[in-house]
């Protein structure tokens, strides 16, 4: 048993000593003394060392901007370092194609570091014609001579050389940022992209445009909040509120449970058949002159607009065609309102909605017929929306007159959209007395529908008119 024991033990002072001497050696290198500048400048040449493999070896796929010298305290200009990153990713390894012409570059990610940047340029990509990148996690802010007509992130290229894609990008995600632009400009430009996705950013301090789409398709933009002026509503500056929050100037856009809480325009549509989903706009009250939504495609809206949440702020459609509304609610006697560019208005669809106002008889769907009438007017449905504090408005009005007589007149002015429109009546005869009188529709004039008998007899006539379909 002792010849036993002497091992142990002398194992155990060689196992203390050991552990003494490793935490005497961690104790100087955490020790105060040392220069906090030259272990942060050794920590981003070890960064820089991995994103910088030898030849031969694979490059990787991560691109944290401080090794790239970029300041995440906002004191120091950034602008250079992020684009080297930038640069960079873009000429990274390429990982085959997505579509024609779009190199696919593995998923790449710049990381932000969750850093603050200051940047006196728009971050622009220098090629085009490249896919698959992530750009995420920190906060960018535009310096005090940031161009005025700029964007904080601009994807769009400033060189085309060498590219074959009809599109610049393809499956470029923005995520997990907060751009202030300093009151200098945009947040995001997209220009003639593929499938880009703007995921929860929060974009403020803009002049021009929050977030602007120009051409291609698909681009995605979710779970974001946009605003000029940092506010949560009743800002005694709102009526000064200008810019835009986001301005789609192309097809087949998806905006997605997004704040606009500051603009002079929430949310402008320039092209076709985007969707717009769980919006809340307060950006700007009608009374000071803002709009929630402003669809300006006439004659070719092709524009769903669903579960959303227009606060003190209306919608605004010119001469619009396949326009959808549904679902969503209206706040502080905010409307629609349908304008005539050249007079048309096909496939409208205002159903399923609520509005709530302040009685001052406002009307929750308004023509507005300044260039010229309606006149070219097919398959319009302005109908089951409820309202409190407002006055309906519906191409569907519905009412019920008694009397003991010849004639029976309905006066449906006070309900229907169109003055002087009603397309189709259908109506229910009920008669008490003995006779069996033979009734007829004989007017349907400046909307008001007369029903006249040939026999004076006491009826309830049940009667309704439609205003939106062709005959």
């Amino acid at each position: 048993m002792t010849v036993t024991r002497k091992p142990l033990s002398l194992f155990m002072v060689i196992t203390f000593l050991a552990t003494f001497a490793t935490i005497h050696v961690h104790g100087q290198n955490s020790s105060p003394e040392r220069d906090p500048l030259q272990f942060r400048d050794s920590l981003v040449q070890r960064n820089s060392e991995l994103y910088n493999s030898p030849p031969g070896k694979p490059r990787p796929l991560v691109y944290d901007v401080t090794s790239y010298g970029a300041d995440p305290t906002g004191v120091s200009d950034s602008t250079n370092a992020l684009l080297r990153a930038i640069s960079d990713a873009l000429k990274g390894p390429s990982n085959g194609f997505l579509s024609k012409g779009i190199v696919n570059l593995g998923g790449a990610q710049i990381n932000l570091q969750g850093g603050n940047y200051l940047i006196s340029r728009p971050l622009q990509f220098p090629v085009a014609g490249r896919g698959n990148l992530l750009i995420h996690g920190g906060t960018l802010k535009a310096s005090n001579n940031f161009p005025a007509d700029g964007y904080l992130i601009d994807i769009s290229p400033s060189s085309n050389i060498g590219s074959s894609s009809a599109f610049n990008y393809e499956f470029i995600t923005l995520r997990d940022l907060l751009l202030d632009s300093n009151y200098r400009g945009g947040g995001i430009q997209v220009a003639n992209s593929l499938r880009t996705s703007i995921d929860n950013c929060y974009i403020t301090h803009f002049t021009t445009n929050g977030i602007i789409v120009r051409g291609g398709h698909e681009t995605y933009i979710r779970s974001s909040y946009l605003g000029q002026h940092i506010t949560a509503g009743g800002d005694r500056d709102e009526k000064s509120f200008s810019g835009t929050g986001i301005n789609l100037m192309g097809n087949d856009n998806s905006v997605t449970d997004v704040v606009i809480f500051s603009a002079a325009i929430g949310i402008m549509v320039s092209g076709q058949a985007n969707t717009l989903s769980g919006v809340h706009c307060y950006n700007k009250a009608t009374g000071f002159g803002g709009t929630g939504i402003y669809l300006k495609l006439p004659g070719l809206t092709q524009t769903r607009i669903v579960n959303s949440y227009l606060d003190f702020t209306g919608i605004v459609a010119e001469d619009p065609v396949q326009l959808h509304i549904s679902s969503s609610f209206f706040l502080g006697d905010a409307y629609i309102l349908l304008k005539s560019i050249n007079g048309v208005m096909n496939g409208v669809n205002i159903v399923d909605n609520m509005f709530a106002g302040s009685n001052k008889g406002i009307d929750i769907v308004q023509l507005d017929q300044q260039k010229g009438a309606f006149k070219e007017v097919d398959q319009v449905v302005v109908d089951r929306n409820n309202v409190k504090g407002m006055k309906l408005k519906a191409t569907v009005a519905r009412q019920s007159v008694q009397g003991n007589g010849k004639s029976w007149i309905a006066d449906l002015n006070s309900v229907l959209l169109f003055p002087n429109r009603i397309k189709r009546v259908q109506y229910t005869f009920i008669t008490t007395g003995n006779s069996f009188p033979i009734h007829a529709l004989r007017n349907l004039s400046s909307n008001r529908v007369v029903i006249q008998s040939n026999l004076a007899v006491p009826a309830t006539i049940f009667i309704t008119a439609d205003q939106g379909n062709s005959l």
